[in-house]
């Protein structure tokens, strides 16, 4: 298996000051389907969960039992691809702005880990994930940008356990 027969899949969750209908969250509210079009239409771009009426804000998808907790979820061909979109394009503007719309919180709000190309990872999947690296720290099963691990080292640590 080569990193081409694999994807980048991410988590991230975020506990709202505010409920969505606040004034408050009404910039985020507003500006949310523009960015998720963005990351859509972006290089590399692969999924977006999306709720069952088809949102592309996912808003609706609430798996903590912290109801103020709302969760995103893509899945990109590359490490690379991801970065460039969350740190080179417009979101990075209203990523610098998260502290207005959501608490900062005592553990890891963002997990990355590879799939094979073609899975579609489940929100409990997911979960899973963002889970095993707060337990564990990164580690090839469950990293972050600051913590990153190719393909080729997630198959050897598969190996080994």
């Amino acid at each position: 298996m080569t990193a081409g027969n694999y994807h980048i899949a991410q988590l991230n969750i975020a506990r709202m000051r505010a409920p969505l209908d606040d004034p408050m969250m009404a910039d985020f509210v507003d500006n949310l389907s523009r960015i998720n079009a963005l990351g859509e239409h972006s290089s590399g771009f692969v999924w977006l969960l999306k709720d069952d009426s088809g949102s592309s804000s996912a808003t609706e998808i609430r798996p903590y039992e912290d109801e103020r907790i709302i969760i995103n979820m893509t899945v990109w061909e590359t490490m690379e691809a991801l970065h460039d979109y969350a740190y080179y394009s417009d979101h990075t503007d209203f990523f610098r702005r998260r502290a207005e719309w959501f608490e900062k919180m005592d553990t890891p709000t963002f997990v990355l880990w590879w799939v094979p190309a073609g899975h579609i990872p489940t929100v409990d999947e997911a979960k899973e994930r963002l889970e095993y690296l707060t337990a564990h720290g990164p580690t090839p099963y469950a990293f972050s940008f600051k913590k990153r691990y190719t393909v080729e080292e997630m198959l050897a640590h598969v190996v080994v356990q």
